[in-house]
């Protein structure tokens, strides 16, 4: 496991009596599954190592482990130590709840990751996104529900721990001051002191360069849009090429091998193909929804949309862990 805020999971394994390890502060709020425990219990094999905050012997990750481990009857377990403060650990508590064994349920991510959004503002939405596994744009409108952009912080740290600022307004003007100062100054010396990338002091420095003012009219009318980060928006070609029709993608994939011949692949083609619909049949599902049914439908629809949001952090961090 990477790295977390200002934390470290050791590498080194070493055995720890049970007697000394507390199990508290689980971010499962219906504890654990007894079930799953008396399955991990029956097992022949060994057990991974668990995952313990050394200041507080607490179980960030392992505590059916280390039930099963109490069931059997062993006076000592494998544990690998975190050494970092409590908001990271909870950091780690999630992000390893999420990553293997038995998953956080939809509810208890949504309320690790209003814990996460208070104790770590500055990350960005996709950052706790892959902490915690719900879609950037469920943790945008938590976010929102909480506090309100009004109270965010000026910058996020997004995934690959990069700080950006909310807004490129402020670094355009402190840009297009420092190039009306002294014109000599290069992108990276103007951008890293704006705190705004070399693209975009480029584009500042040409806006100057035509008279006209450093940031563009709608971040001045409007406020933070969605890209505020990124390069200058280049204008829109009049015709773009066609997306690739998601039906003919999968029908693709119905004769891939690897995917046809075993059990997983086949359910993975079969939701794939049941959610391939075209628009004028989700037009047609969303017409029959009745008016008392629409609440429940909605909540339903956000928590699928959750765990295709899920399924696709995991299979991405699977496939980076490969590379």
């Amino acid at each position: 496991m990477p790295d977390l805020g200002q934390g470290r999971v050791a590498d080194q394994v070493i055995r720890v009596p049970v007697s000394a390890l507390l199990a508290a502060g689980s971010p499962r709020d219906a504890g654990e599954d007894e079930e799953h425990v008396e399955t991990l219990a029956a097992a022949g094999t060994g057990l991974p190592p668990i995952i313990v905050h050394r200041r507080t012997m607490r179980v960030l990750d392992g505590l059916h482990r280390l039930k099963a481990a109490r069931l059997r009857g062993e006076d000592t377990i494998e544990v690998r130590y975190f050494d970092g403060d409590e908001a990271d650990a909870f950091v780690v508590a999630v992000r390893s709840n999420i990553a293997h064994g038995l998953p956080l349920t939809l509810a208890d991510r949504k309320r690790a990751a209003a814990r996460i959004i208070g104790t770590h503002p500055h990350w960005s939405d996709r950052m706790i996104a892959t902490v915690t596994g719900l879609a950037p744009g469920t943790l945008a409108e938590l976010r929102r529900r909480i506090a309100g952009e009004s109270g965010a912080e000026d910058v996020r740290v997004g995934q690959d721990g990069r700080v950006r600022p909310i807004s490129s307004a402020a670094g355009r003007r402190r840009a297009g001051e420092m190039l009306t100062e002294n014109p000599a100054l290069s992108l990276r010396q103007v951008a890293r002191v704006a705190g705004i990338s070399p693209e975009t002091v480029r584009d500042v420095r040409n806006r100057l360069a035509r008279g006209e003012d450093p940031v563009p009219a709608p971040r001045r009318q409007g406020g933070p849009g969605p890209n505020q980060n990124d390069v200058p928006a280049r204008p829109v070609p009049l015709a773009r090429p066609a997306a690739p029709d998601p039906l003919l993608i999968v029908d693709r994939l119905r004769s891939d091998p690897a995917l046809r011949f075993s059990e997983a692949g086949r359910d993975l083609l079969r939701l794939l193909g049941l959610h391939m619909l075209r628009a004028e049949q989700w037009n047609r599902i969303v017409n029959s929804v009745p008016p008392h049914c629409g609440p429940i439908v909605a909540e339903l629809a956000r928590a699928c949309s959750d765990r295709w949001s899920d399924l696709a952090v995991r299979v991405e961090r699977q496939m980076a862990e490969i590379s």
